[in-house]
């Protein structure tokens, strides 16, 4: 085949994707050189459509970046005005008390926000200061010079066949290059994924680990609503057969965010989070709250939880991982956006004294000893073991046993050091013949509701005709390892129905895809590779 030719545009930066640690990048360099060449691209066909979020947001991101962000209308309008720490049994709950949490889990402070319209705010503030935005850019590929470091991305590639040929209508795409390149594709992005091996940045550390992050926005009785409650759970349904828990937020308009959060190390196959989380909504205190509303939106992503330990080197030559490309949640609580600004931030800062110096395509060391020294390093740090004690000893050890090590680490010293997470997520799924499949409820099309349904309320749309962008590696290996072993878990750790055994044929509906990349990080062969679909396809959130 002859080689594609492509136009290609020239940079001082080139970042991909437009959540908060890229546009929050993007703002920074054109507030240190309103002169500066800087473009982001998003796959999604807006600015937001691809955005899900635990959606409480400490504002200290947006305080350094946009001091007068309340002036300049950011839309965060909902204070949190109250925390609820609950443990639930099957029928009943405890709470939490707050005083003997550590301070940093206090959310006074925090605003319950919607993050699609947070960056969408943001992206009106880059544009105003002359950033060009692509949406409906989805970045296929990564550009390297002679020596082999990054100089740019391939974007805008339309019009393949189902079989990778090019019809009728293909357009090639056009190649942007940068003296820098940031990927902030957020949770197991396909360019960073690529950057990370070719470039052995994790050497060294420990596996990365996730979870599944699943919410639902409700409407519900006005007299039920408290705007500013904050609500989280753990416990029942999962039990010991996972870890993970719920929140309940409650934001303007008589809305609710409903969210709940699988981590991904669970070992028994037939575990079915997604039904974990339609079970959980049948909890009496779950079902009264949501009694009499309805779902208007649903939505799932991964959440990277590794913490400080599982963040890979984030420089290579040409290009800087920023946000959850890394890894920064603060697992306990539940928060990365503010992480990512700060990291957009510092990024832009090293770029920016970089190409003062004449200086590109070389590795930003600057950003890396920021980042690890710096703000983020000492969020992450303090909650470093909570993750790696919730895997080895169970929920009840762990929350003593962990709010005991951020009690220390909030006075600067752990009496655990760092602790390891040994296996991968995927490494940890164990045969399906060592555990007892489990039997789940039928949703009941009132407060629980099958994965397809659940899934036209995530706008998701791909054109059919492109090749599918969930590729196996091997197309044996569901039907020949993953089924006999581990009685094929595609089925049910997907949260929007993407894969099915039929007549004994393993069968990808890649229309149904949400982007959660779920199936790339817990898919026990490692045999499933989520690359970029066309720009413009997927989820289409709408305030989630």
């Amino acid at each position: 085949m002859a080689e594609i030719e492509r136009e290609t545009m020239e940079y001082d930066v080139v970042i991909v994707g437009a959540g908060p640690a890229g546009l929050s990048a993007a703002i920074r360099l054109k507030q240190l050189d309103p002169n500066r060449e800087v473009v982001v691209l998003e796959k999604g066909s807006e600015v937001g459509a691809h955005i899900l979020s635990g959606a409480v947001l400490d504002p200290c991101g947006l305080d350094a970046l946009i001091p007068d962000w309340k002036e300049k209308g950011a839309p965060l309008n909902v204070p949190v005005k109250e925390d609820n720490f609950y443990m639930l049994g099957e029928a009943g709950k405890v709470r939490i008390p707050n005083f003997p949490m550590p301070p940093l889990m206090n959310n006074h402070g925090n605003y319950i926000v919607s993050m699609g319209n947070v960056c969408r705010w943001m992206a009106e503030q880059a544009e105003e200061l002359g950033i060009e935005i692509f949406p409906g850019m989805a970045c296929s590929e990564i550009v390297y010079d002679e020596a082999g470091n990054v100089k740019g991305v391939v974007a805008g590639e339309f019009g393949k066949e189902a079989d990778g040929s090019h019809g009728p209508n293909y357009e090639p795409g056009m190649e942007l290059h940068g003296k820098y390149v940031f990927l902030s594709e957020g949770v197991r992005g396909s360019l960073s994924k690529e950057v990370i091996a070719k470039y052995d940045l994790s050497q060294d550390k420990e596996p990365q680990k996730f979870g599944l992050g699943m919410k639902e926005i409700w409407e519900i009785d006005p007299a039920k609503h408290k705007e500013g409650s904050v609500t989280h759970t753990m416990g029942w349904p999962l039990g010991k057969n996972a870890g993970g828990g719920s929140f309940i937020y409650h934001l303007e308009n008589n809305q609710v965010y409903v969210g709940f959060v699988v981590h991904l190390n669970y070992r028994n196959p037939h575990l079915f989070p997604y039904m974990e989380f339609q079970r959980f909504k049948h909890h009496p205190m779950v079902a009264e709250l949501l009694e009499g509303g309805k779902r208007v939106a649903y939505g799932a992503r991964a959440i990277s939880e590794g913490g400080y330990q599982s963040m890979p080197k984030m420089v290579a030559p040409g290009v800087a991982l920023l946000g959850c490309s890394v890894g920064m949640v603060n697992v306990p609580r539940i928060k990365g956006n503010h992480n990512a600004m700060l990291s957009g931030m510092a990024a832009a800062e090293a770029a920016h004294a970089a190409i003062e110096a004449g200086r590109s395509g070389d590795e930003l060391t600057e950003y890396e000893t920021e980042v690890r020294t710096g703000a983020i390093g000492k969020d992450l740090k303090k909650v470093r073991n909570v993750k790696p004690l919730w895997s080895k000893y169970g929920l009840l050890a762990s929350l003593t046993l962990g709010g005991f090590d951020m009690w220390t680490n909030t006075f600067g010293f752990s009496l655990f050091g760092t602790l390891k997470h040994g296996k991968t997520d995927a490494e940890a799924t164990e045969q399906a013949s060592t555990h007892k499949p489990i039997e789940y409820p039928k949703p009941d099309g009132k407060l629980s509701f099958d994965r397809l349904t659940n899934v036209s309320f995530s706008m998701t749309n791909h054109e059919e005709s492109q090749p599918a962008h969930l590729q196996l590696k091997d197309p044996n290996v569901p039907m020949s390892v993953n089924m006999p072993k581990y009685a094929e878990p595609a089925q049910r750790y997907c949260p929007a129905g993407v894969y099915e055994v039929v007549d004994d044929k393993f069968v990808i509906n890649f229309q149904n895809c949400v982007h959660c990349k779920t199936c790339d990080i817990k898919d026990p062969s490692q045999n499933i590779n989520w690359v970029t679909p066309q720009g413009g396809d997927g989820p289409n959130y709408p305030n989630m």
